[in-house]
């Protein structure tokens, strides 16, 4: 792989998924849940406990049906929180009102200027964080859990499969895949070839470039998995942050009807 200056981004790949001296910005982290948790209006503030008596930021809503589908988890992306308005909240409540209880996860966070290869060593405490919300709906009784995950909290789940596999999940949804930054690669393929569940890749007709370019790439990983229930979609107009008015909505609907569709 480039170098990008004096930085050696090989030093990622023989360190994937393991614990570092690299950590993630608990205090820019605990400043963004003290913005955000009063003005949380839609749904409930959960506290997830994760290792060393620590608890996790998350906001749960019940699906609005008298029998809900199941229950998705969402990840945000980089840099941003479990209510942002762009993607996450529109969806997390969305899926409710199609029947779906949905738990939006805090994610590890780093400074505003960091970049993929910054995040990449932290991804690994994404990992309980995860498991933590899957642990919250196995609580509820909830068996048809589904992991949705946008940008590089795309790249924290791909990182979870790899390390755990995805026995513990019904099916994925990754929203924009694949996004880095400048002349930065994906540090390790990701793992949509040994995923037994099935997936959606789904992303914008404007995404990133680098979203766009790698879905050939992304496709034929999901071919060699075999699950004929897997697919990708392109959500029309839509960038990777489905600003484009009634983007997000047709995001909703696509994801709602593709987890129904798995059903049959």
């Amino acid at each position: 792989m480039p170098k990008i200056g004096d930085f050696d981004p090989s030093s990622l790949q023989k360190f994937y998924n393991q614990f570092t001296n690299a950590q993630p910005d608990f205090e820019r982290e605990n400043r963004m849940i003290s913005e955000i948790e009063d003005a949380v209006m839609d749904g409930d503030v959960e506290y997830l406990p994760v290792s060393n008596d620590k608890e996790i930021f998350s906001i749960y809503m019940e699906a609005q049906a008298e029998k809900a589908k199941g229950g998705v988890i969402i990840l945000h992306s980089r840099g941003y929180h479990a209510n942002w308005d762009s993607v996450i909240k529109p969806l997390r409540v969305g899926l409710t009102e199609k029947g779906w209880h949905s738990l939006s996860v805090q994610m590890p966070v780093l400074d505003k200027k960091a970049k993929y290869y910054d995040y990449v060593p932290i991804f690994p405490y994404a990992h309980e964080r995860i498991e933590a919300a899957i642990d919250f709906y196995k609580q509820l009784g909830v068996d048809n859990i589904i992991l949705i995950s946008h940008g590089c909290g795309a790249h924290m789940a791909m990182s979870y499969f790899d390390k755990f596999g995805d026995d513990k999940v019904n099916a994925f949804v990754g929203i924009g895949m694949g996004a880095t930054d400048y002349k930065q690669k994906v540090i390790k393929r990701m793992p949509l070839d040994a995923m037994l569940k099935p997936v959606l890749d789904v992303y914008g007709e404007k995404d990133f470039p680098g979203v766009r370019r790698s879905a050939e790439d992304r496709k034929w990983l999901m071919d060699i998995s075999a699950n004929k229930r897997s697919t990708q979609l392109v959500i029309e107009k839509a960038d990777h942050y489905y600003k484009e008015n009634g983007s997000v909505a047709d995001l909703t609907s696509a994801i709602d009807t593709w987890l129904v569709g798995l059903s049959d």
